[in-house]
């Protein structure tokens, strides 16, 4: 006796393993940020990735995530490759390998937009997910290569939201740069940091936010 399923059945496995999201974490490791600096940055995302609500989001979306640390012009590399996340414990290893990742480059300029070059670049690997979300953070503005807005029309040609940690260190106004300057896509957002000691409790927050459901265009710490 031949048993015939219904075509629903026979494509809900495959539905449900869908990547419903890629993440790449854009970690600036610039001259402006010390040895103490980078290790703030790597440990506080590294607990923010173990954080349930976070776990549990990226599990739910079989998400996609990878590492970018970035510098100035032509000093770009994705340090973590792309990693698919079916289960807690896929996460946890990936926050043991941003925990211990080292560091490339210590003494260069501030390129943000090369920064997302490369990261929009590398959603050719992922072109499956379903949303496509650069998370990039810095301490300062651009200071060389292509110019963080002039990188609009191809994220926008690939469907690529940026939102973005801003690490406030002196009066420049980072946060409101970043949200002039850097973000883009419809639910674009800014979280800012006030120094490099409130980084950790930031990015958990950012994250929590950023991958468990769409937001509004607005800075965050205004609510």
């Amino acid at each position: 006796m031949r048993l015939f399923l219904p075509l629903t059945a026979i494509l809900l496995p495959a539905r449900l393993l869908a990547c419903d999201l890629a993440l790449v974490l854009a970690v600036d490791v610039s001259g402006s940020v010390d040895r103490e600096e980078y290790t703030i940055q790597m440990e506080g995302l590294a607990a923010a990735l173990r954080d349930g609500i976070v776990v549990d989001a990226l599990v739910d979306q079989n998400a996609q995530v990878s590492l970018v640390q970035w510098s100035g012009s032509s000093r770009q590399v994705q340090s973590i490759k792309w990693r698919g996340i079916e289960t807690a414990q896929d996460v946890s290893a990936l926050a043991a390998q941003v925990s211990r990742v080292p560091r490339v480059w210590r003494n260069y300029s501030t390129a943000i937009g090369e920064a997302l070059s490369i990261s929009a670049r590398s959603f050719d690997m992922v072109a499956d997910c379903g949303r496509r979300v650069i998370d990039v953070s810095g301490d300062g503005v651009s200071n060389e290569g292509i110019p963080p807005e002039q990188m609009r029309p191809v994220l926008r040609a690939g469907d690529i939201t940026v939102n973005a940690l801003a690490i406030e260190t002196d009066d420049t106004d980072l946060t409101g740069y970043f949200f002039e300057q850097v973000i883009d896509g419809p639910h674009a957002f800014v979280v800012t940091a006030n120094g490099f000691e409130d980084y950790p409790a930031q990015i958990l927050r950012k994250l929590q936010r950023e991958t468990t459901k769409q937001l509004s265009r607005l800075n965050l710490n205004d609510d």
